[in-house]
C-alpha cells in the first residue's frame, strides 16, 4: 500500500515539555501503520522558554523527518505585545513550508497546536499549492469564556489576545478542510460560527494513553527529586491551577476538613500536593490553590508548588504517590487530556469535575469508582475515599480492557488517520 503524506505543523515539539505537542508525539509511532507518512515542522527549541525534558526525545521514532524553523527573538517582539511563539515564527514557517510543498508532494497539512495564529497559513498554502489542511482544536481559539471574569482571573494581555484571535480565527476556519477536537462543543461552536465549514469532515478525538511513557519515567526515577513526603500518605495532583478549578478543589478541601475535625488521627496522616500549578517562570508563580486551603483551615496539610516540573518528573511523582487527585475546570467544555497518565499509573484516583464535563464519561467507561461532579452531593463519597487512602484500604485501580484499548494513543492515531482519509484532495 502506498503511503499518503502528511506535513504536521507543531511549533512545540520534544524536547519541549509543552502540553499541546503531546498528541503529535504520541501519534508519530503509529501513523505509518494506518497509511500515512508524517513529517513535522517545528520551531527550534532555542526560541522557546518552555521547560525542556530530553527524555521526551526517546519516544520520537528515528525515521521521522523533523524540520526546524527559526523565530524572531521574544526580547524584541514582546515589547509590542507579540510574544507568542506562533507570531514570532510565522514568517519562517511560511518560507520553510512553502519550500517543502513546492519540492515534495504532501496530501495534507495538519496543524496540531494551541499556538493558533500559525493556522492562518493553511489558507495560504491551500490556495497556492492546492493542499488541504486540518486543524486540531485542543482548546478554543477565539472564546468569550473570560469576558465576564474579573480582571485578576483573565490571562495576561487578555485585551490584545482576545481581539487578535477574533480577527485571525475566521481567516483559518473559513477554508479549513477538516477539524479534530478534544471536545464536541468546540466543533459545534465553530460550525455555527462559520457556515462555510458546516459539512466538512470532523471528529472528536481525545488525547490518548501512551503506555511507553510510564516505563521511561520508572526507569529514570533516580534522576528526579522526590517531592511527596515519605512519612505521610500523599495524594498528588500535578498540573495547572487557577480560579476555574476552585469549585472542584473546594469539594476536596471541605471533605478533608471534616475528616481532620472528626477523625484527626486518620486524616492527619494525609498530605495533599498540588504541583506545577502556574505557567509563570520558576519562582514567579502565584499560588491559586493554597488560598483556598487557607480558607478551609487545612493549609498545614497541603503543599502547593507553583513551578512546573518536567513531563517525566511529573509521571515519576504520580508513581510515588499513594493516591491521585484530578480537579476539573468550571468550564463544562473542559476535557482534561491529562487524565490518561493518571489512569495508566494504576493508583487510587479521585476526580472532581464540572458535572457536565465529558471527562466524567471517559472515566465512567474506564470504571473509575471515584469520579464526581462538584455540587452533586458527593461529600460522603469523597470523605470515604480520603479515609480509605489514609488507612491503606483502597486497592490498586483496575480498569476496563475495552476502554484501555479505545483510548490508547494507537487507537487515537487510527481515528486521526480515518479523518485524514475523508478530507477531499
Amino acid at each position: 500500500m502506498e503511503l499518503k503524506r502528511v506535513l504536521i505543523i507543531s511549533p512545540h515539539f520534544p524536547p519541549l515539555n509543552a502540553a499541546d505537542m503531546q498528541r503529535v508525539r504520541m501519534s508519530l509511532p503509529y501513523f505509518k501503520e494506518f497509511g500515512w507518512e508524517a513529517e513535522v515542522v517545528t520551531v527550534d527549541p532555542v526560541y522557546s522558554k518552555v521547560t525542556k525534558d530530553e527524555l521526551l526525545l526517546q519516544t520520537v521514532p528515528p525515521d521521522i523527518t523533523i524540520h526546524r524553523v527559526k523565530a524572531f527573538s521574544r526580547k524584541y517582539t514582546a515589547m509590542a505585545g507579540l510574544g507568542s511563539l506562533a507570531l514570532r515564527s510565522m514568517f519562517f514557517y511560511k518560507r520553510k513550508v512553502s519550500r517543502l510543498l513546492k519540492e515534495k508532494k504532501f496530501d495534507l497539512v495538519y496543524f496540531s497546536t494551541t499556538e493558533f495564529p500559525v493556522c492562518i497559513l493553511g489558507a495560504y498554502w491551500k490556495r497556492k499549492f492546492g493542499v488541504p489542511y486540518v486543524i486540531d482544536m485542543q482548546d478554543p481559539w477565539h472564546s468569550d469564556y473570560y469576558r465576564d471574569k474579573p480582571r485578576a482571573q483573565r490571562p495576561p494581555k487578555y485585551w490584545l489576545s482576545y481581539r487578535l484571535h477574533k480577527f485571525l480565527e475566521p481567516k483559518a476556519m473559513r477554508h479549513v478542510s477538516g477539524l479534530i477536537s478534544v471536545s464536541e462543543s468546540y466543533i459545534n461552536d465553530l460550525k455555527k460560527r462559520y457556515r462555510e465549514i458546516k459539512d466538512i469532515p470532523s471528529a472528536v478525538i481525545t488525547f490518548g494513553a501512551f503506555a511507553p511513557d510510564l516505563k521511561i519515567a520508572e526507569d529514570n526515577q533516580q534522576k528526579f527529586e522526590r517531592l511527596p513526603d515519605p512519612g505521610k500518605v500523599n495524594i498528588v495532583y500535578a498540573g495547572r491551577g487557577g480560579a476555574d478549578m476552585q469549585n472542584a478543589v473546594s469539594e476536596l478541601f471541605k471533605a478533608f476538613k471534616k475528616g481532620l475535625e472528626s477523625e484527626p488521627n486518620i486524616f492527619g496522616r494525609i498530605k495533599l500536593y498540588f504541583i506545577g500549578t502556574s505557567y509563570a517562570p520558576a519562582g514567579h508563580g502565584k499560588p491559586t490553590i493554597m488560598p483556598v486551603a487557607e480558607e478551609y483551615g487545612i493549609s498545614g496539610n497541603m503543599v502547593e508548588i507553583t513551578g512546573r516540573i518536567s513531563y517525566y518528573h511529573t509521571l515519576a511523582t504520580l508513581q510515588q504517590a499513594d493516591a491521585l487527585f484530578i480537579p476539573g475546570s468550571d468550564d463544562p467544555k473542559y476535557t482534561a487530556s491529562k487524565i490518561y497518565p493518571y489512569l495508566l499509573s494504576g493508583k487510587p484516583l479521585l476526580a472532581i469535575f464540572n458535572p457536565q464535563s465529558p471527562a466524567l464519561d471517559v472515566m465512567k467507561e474506564y470504571g473509575v469508582k471515584d469520579a464526581y461532579g462538584y455540587g452533586t452531593g458527593c461529600d460522603k463519597e469523597i470523605y470515604q475515599f480520603l479515609k480509605g487512602v489514609a488507612e491503606g484500604q483502597i486497592e490498586t485501580a483496575s480498569y476496563q480492557p475495552e476502554a484501555i484499548e479505545k483510548y490508547s494513543a494507537r487507537n487515537m492515531t487510527h481515528r486521526q488517520c480515518l479523518l485524514f482519509n475523508q478530507v477531499p484532495a
